[in-house]
């Protein structure tokens, strides 16, 4: 069983991750494609680097006993993009011995916030994972 990596949902939108570590991490995505039907960023785009990216970073504070599951995410959506890339900046808010919540700004490339996202993780023992 695979515990880590981007994932086949972030690489078909593709994500890319420009830095990682438990306590900061940026990624960027394309707009191109990941549109819905007017054009914009879809929501749910918004939604899938944010929580990607949170969990990326809860994963590397767990490793190597724990693997973090997300367990809430919620997202404010403030402005829509329509082209070029949209850059996450995920911040660690929370960095404890059995959860994390991390904040992710989403912004364009004007810098403008486009959206907030914040997951929360569950870190769970690998032990105790099913095969």
């Amino acid at each position: 069983m695979k515990l880590r990596g981007l994932g086949p949902l972030a690489e078909k939108m593709g994500i890319e991750l420009l830095e990682l570590s438990a306590e900061r991490a940026v990624a960027r995505m394309p707009v191109e494609g990941n549109t819905q039907p007017l054009g914009v960023l879809h929501g749910g785009a918004h939604v899938v680097i944010g929580e990607s990216l949170g969990s990326f970073a809860a994963n590397v504070w767990a490793h190597p006993t724990h693997v973090a599951v997300g367990i809430e995410v919620n997202a404010s959506h403030s402005r829509s993009a329509s082209s070029g890339y949209v850059t996450a900046v995920c911040t660690a808010l929370v960095l404890g011995k059995t959860l994390t919540t991390h904040e992710i700004v989403i912004s364009d490339e004007q810098d403008r916030r486009l959206s907030t996202v914040r997951i929360t993780n569950f870190l769970r023992p690998v032990d105790q994972l099913r095969s």
